[in-house]
């Protein structure tokens, strides 16, 4: 099996003739002690951190970065000024309290994503191919632009459905442009499939945006009659962070831009193939690298790729979430056949309001969902998902709780 697209675009970009492991690790060394010593001289909150270490193993020593952190001053992360910076992705995500987030790109930043991008989509999409790209698009540097600059340097063309487009309008334009390829938010494509009232014409997806459990991944690969290209990215990792390869087994690292950890409940940092929350250090980022981000999502290391390819690879990426799990549930309720979308929210009781296509059956629903839950009280209201519908969700899957 051929390597990676990914390992010979950090060929192209570091100018190396090939890449091997102990190549891949000289260089993010080095590339961290230039961002320690860049860090050093702007005296702002890694001000204390040394200005070099003798060896990766010594990055286990430095404190960690977190969310509540970055909420609470950002700006004092930014490393250029601010006529430098192109982009700035401010607000909360799902599962995050407190001050909202701000993260600040440069132009050469957002370069680095679309290469990375273009390295990650290359694998599912031909020169002359279509691509329906269902994020949202914000304006030249936002993520469904730079999708479809990495789409357009391919050879391939974009289709801008953008994000929170009814059934209809999808399907519409699904019907008008005939795309091969689809990049977006998994349910939303699955919810797609099963309101397009002809044979769906896209054949390939890479899917991000949010967790794809297991059951999630077996309908969409069962619509498409393909495997799944799963796609993991964050605003802290300068949104693309981990691609997968034509072995369809785990997640290829951003290497050389993203120095990865897996630590367990106390921050030790845990070993292959042992379950712990991802930490990063982003030592390719211009405007505001972070040393020793805890991520809050959990993965494992998996040992080398068939492939052959050299940067490591994550497994299946997921949140904790409390006492409900949205990948739980959309694990076990979307492998039925006739759901469309659904919501889940908890008061008391587990409440999932239902959208079902004519061939879903409300009793199925229900006794799935209390197979997993069973000793919580549930109410299920389901209705005939319409193509004026939307999305339920305009953004990450998660279990709204109230009192």
């Amino acid at each position: 099996m051929k390597k990676t697209r990914l390992d010979n675009w950090i060929c192209e970009v570091e100018s190396l003739p090939e890449l091997t492991r102990e190549g891949l690790e000289r260089l993010q060394l080095r590339r961290l002690n230039e961002t320690l010593a860049r860090l050093k001289a702007r005296g702002g909150v890694y001000r204390d951190y040394p200005e070099k270490l003798d060896n990766l193993k010594q990055l286990e020593t430095l404190p960690f970065t977190t969310a509540q952190m970055l909420g609470h001053r950002p700006g004092d992360y930014l490393l250029t000024s601010q006529s430098e910076v192109s982009r700035v992705i401010s607000g909360a995500t799902s599962g995050t309290t407190g001050p909202a987030k701000r993260v600040f790109y440069t132009e050469g930043d957002t370069e680095h994503t679309v290469g990375f991008f273009a390295a990650g989509i290359g694998e599912m999409l031909e020169p002359g191919e279509k691509c329906l790209i269902a994020f949202p698009f914000t304006g030249p540097f936002g993520l469904g632009d730079l999708i479809a600059k990495a789409v357009e340097r391919l050879g391939g063309i974009p289709i801008r459905a953008g994000f929170g487009q009814s059934w209809g309008e999808l399907t519409a334009l699904v019907s008008e442009t005939r795309p091969e390829t689809y990049i977006g938010f998994p349910v939303t494509l699955l919810g797609l499939a099963r309101m397009y009232p002809a044979r769906f014409p896209i054949q390939r997806a890479l899917v991000s945006g949010d967790a794809c459990p297991a059951g999630v991944m077996d309908a969409l690969e069962q619509t498409l009659g393909t495997r799944l290209y799963p796609h993991y990215g964050s605003r802290e990792c300068g949104l693309g962070g981990a691609v997968t390869c034509p072995a369809f087994s785990g997640m290829h690292l951003r290497e050389n831009h993203i120095i990865p950890e897996i630590i367990d409940e106390a921050g030790n940092v845990l070993p292959e193939g042992e379950y712990g929350e991802l930490v990063i250090t982003t030592v390719g980022m211009e405007a505001m690298p972070l040393i020793r981000y805890r991520t809050g999502d959990y993965t494992r290391f998996l040992p080398p790729c068939p492939c052959g390819g050299v940067t490591r690879r994550i497994d299946t990426v997921s949140r904790r979430e409390g006492p409900f799990s949205m990948e739980a549930l959309d694990g076990a309720l979307f492998p039925l056949p006739g759901l469309v979308d659904y919501r889940a929210s908890f008061d008391g009781c587990l409440r999932l309001d239902v959208r079902l296509n004519p061939n879903g059956k409300e009793e199925g629903i229900l006794k799935t969902a209390q197979k997993l839950y069973p000793n919580c009280a549930m109410l299920l209201h389901s209705r005939p998902a319409l193509l004026t519908d939307r999305p339920l969700y305009l953004g990450k899957r998660y279990v709204t709780c109230g009192s």
